[in-house]
């Protein structure tokens, strides 16, 4: 067996922490696969938020749930990942999983897209929300300007946590060439 490639190593740090009717929350739907991932992993009973700020990530995220199924338990929010808290702080069940996929939306307009300033704000509201021993899974792409700039604000902000309340891990190829994205997962200890 060799070393797990990080999209796999995320997808597996996301099912590790999801169980039937759990909460989970994809920060940047995209194109849904990784809504679609979450709602299947949280079940029937499980409900799962997706926030993305472009019209087209809505309307793929929502034809993706649509074709699965799994409707039902998704409810796609058309706006910015800083606005989670006040979505989610009415969410009657702990949220144990979230993911991020910074950077921006594959095959649309590489000039939008994610940003530390508010990426943080969205990661200090998850930290609020999440229960103990929930996990935050963000996928770093930073092979473009803009995501070198979040890349560096993120890691600061990771990197100043307390260890008392969040775990840090940081998973990646380190001799890749074409700065291959790497993983940042939080894991809230208190």
């Amino acid at each position: 067996m060799g070393l797990m490639r990080v999209l796999p190593f995320a997808k597996q740090l996301l099912h590790d922490h999801l169980e039937e009717g759990h909460v989970a929350i994809d920060m940047t739907a995209g194109n849904g696969h990784d809504t679609l991932f979450l709602a299947q992993a949280v079940g029937d009973t499980g409900h799962v938020y997706a926030f993305d700020i472009q019209s087209e990530a809505v309307a793929a995220t929502n034809a993706r749930i649509e074709e699965a199924g799994v409707s039902d338990r998704v409810t796609v929010i058309h706006d910015s990942h800083d606005t989670v808290q006040a979505v989610v702080e009415k969410e009657l069940r702990p949220i144990t999983a979230a993911v991020f996929n910074l950077g921006y939306l594959p095959g649309s307009d590489k000039s939008i897209t994610t940003h530390g300033n508010t990426t943080i704000a969205a990661l200090s509201q998850l930290l609020e929300v999440m229960a103990v021993g929930g996990v935050i899974v963000i996928v770093i792409y930073h092979g473009h300007e803009s995501g070198k700039v979040e890349r560096d604000e993120v890691l600061r902000y990771v990197e100043s946590l307390d260890q008392k309340q969040a775990g840090v891990l940081r998973y990646g190829f380190i001799n890749q060439i074409n700065h291959p994205p790497f993983i940042v997962a939080i894991e809230k200890r208190g």
